[in-house]
């Protein structure tokens, strides 16, 4: 290998048509490495191969995939620390968080191990007579794997892990801002006893590489995470040539703090779910709607939560908020915070560049209060550390504002009433619900995604992951 991180295409590390350098968003004088850029000529190498790849794979039997999974888990569980360190360098989660991503990942991993050992297909009485009929799962082909850079690792990886699983081969396109993690999860899917071609690193921009393989007629399947306009480019881009698309886009999620909530409780679940991960997740609540008894006291204690959080570098001890993902990303964010002063909005807390001890992309943890939901900073998706407090009359109108906007994938609220929290899961409309805790946390096992612009395409994770990843036969047997 050259000083670069090469590209992974049939089984054999191999430059690309250039490099990238990738630098540490908590201190920009610091190189995390040089990663090749494909060329999109090696993007249709990469498919090629897959498809030989994937006819081999798909011919093991069970204890062997089940094998290979196990041990990519197992080694992602050792190395959990190192790679943590590795993804928080790169993408500015505090550390406890990059290595919380890397173990969540290795969890996702030996989930579908497990369910390479559940693949148990159905058989059914035909309505005729001496005939039998069963269906049959078998793997949908070459999946292309379009990931984000918020969760470099864990989205990845729920998406490699059950292509791999069901016997797919999988060509894996990261986000070219953190080339790193994905290098590193490559270097040890090599090293497994897979044939050539079942899994393919194809770094490099969107603008090619991507549309390159969203374009392309000869993959069965494209699974992808991100803007909501890239999303709809990728929609029309598979259509055209029929391949089976499952998208992730865009949220605008709220939390509802209702009368009877418990206050302490409720700043630490907009805390945790606004500003974690500096506020970069598809599942962040970003409009915090609170019914007018509660407000006042509401937002003095979530400014004083803000005041006490730590914002720097996110390798240092005790750093709850590290940098924003880069100089166009804080750019933005900066931007939003100007409009939203420009349409009334309050600015409660925060809302400024940050130096700290090294060159980085720091801000505080912003807050807007006397906010309503129709202005666009309650309306886009901004993806940073800014939260929005809507204050409305009561439980009723909270739960028609949480459902006023075009997206749909995650709805918190706070509440000690049953009725009111059974109240909310039934007419919240999003994909996800949640009680009593923040926004931003769903488990492996169980299936993920959203409504409206959110999601579109079968559910991610769990057992609904077959969904997407396999084909139904149905096959019909007389005895002569």
């Amino acid at each position: 290998m050259s000083h670069s991180h090469p590209l992974f295409i049939a089984g054999q590390w191999c430059e690309g048509e250039g490099t990238i350098a990738n630098h540490n968003p908590s201190d920009t004088d610091d190189l995390v490495g040089h990663y090749a850029q494909a060329s999109v000529a090696q993007v249709g190498e990469a498919i090629a191969a897959a498809r030989r790849g994937q006819r081999e794979w798909a011919k093991h039997g069970l204890e062997q995939r089940y094998a290979v999974l196990m041990a990519i888990g197992d080694e992602l569980v050792a190395r959990k620390e190192e790679l943590g360190r590795l993804l928080a360098r790169e993408e500015g989660k505090p550390l406890a968080e990059g290595v919380g991503e890397v173990y969540r990942s290795a969890q996702f991993f030996h989930y579908y191990a497990a369910e390479v050992l559940r693949q148990i297909d159905d058989r059914v009485d035909s309505v005729r007579p001496g005939v039998e009929v069963e269906t049959r799962r078998e793997p949908v082909g070459v999946v292309g794997v379009i990931s984000p850079w918020n969760f470099p690792m864990a989205t990845a990886v729920w998406k490699i892990a059950p292509a791999l699983a069901f016997g797919n081969a999988v060509i894996f396109k990261p986000a070219n801002l953190v080339p790193a993690s994905a290098w590193a999860l490559t270097e040890i899917i090599s090293r497994q006893s897979l044939p050539p071609g079942t899994f393919n690193l194809i770094m490099g921009p969107g603008s090619s590489v991507g549309d390159a393989l969203i374009s392309s007629p000869d993959i069965h399947a494209l699974s992808f995470t991100g803007s909501l306009d890239v999303g709809r480019r990728v929609a029309a881009a598979t259509a055209g040539n029929l391949v089976k698309c499952q998208l992730e886009m865009g949220s605008k999620n709220a939390l509802i703090v209702a009368d009877d909530a418990d206050l302490d409780l409720a700043v630490e679940a907009a805390f945790a779910g606004a500003y974690s991960g500096t506020g970069q997740k598809c599942t962040a609540s970003s409009r915090l709607i609170v019914t007018e008894s509660v407000h006042d006291a509401f937002v003095e204690k979530l400014i004083a939560r803000l005041d006490r959080a730590t914002v720097g570098h996110a390798l240092a001890e005790g750093v709850q908020i590290g940098p924003v993902a880069d100089a166009r990303q804080l750019a933005s964010n900066l931007a939003w915070i100007e409009r939203a002063r420009e349409q009334g909005a309050v600015l409660a807390f925060g809302g400024e560049r940050l130096e700290r001890e090294t060159p980085g992309y720091y801000m505080s943890p912003t807050l807007f209060t006397e906010t309503t939901n129709d202005m666009a900073i309650n309306r886009e998706e901004v993806f940073g550390p800014i939260a929005c407090v809507i204050k409305v009359a009561d439980a009723e109108t909270a739960i028609d504002t949480l459902n006023d906007t075009n997206f749909g994938l995650t709805a918190g609220i706070i509440t000690d009433s049953l009725k009111l929290a059974n109240a909310f899961k039934a007419r919240a409309e999003t994909g996800c619900v949640m009680v009593n805790l923040a926004t931003a946390g769903t488990d492996y096992h169980v299936p993920f995604g959203g409504r409206k612009d959110s999601s579109f395409g079968p559910r991610e994770q769990g057992r609904y992951a077959r969904e997407f990843y396999t084909v139904v036969k149905t096959c019909y047997v007389k005895a002569n």
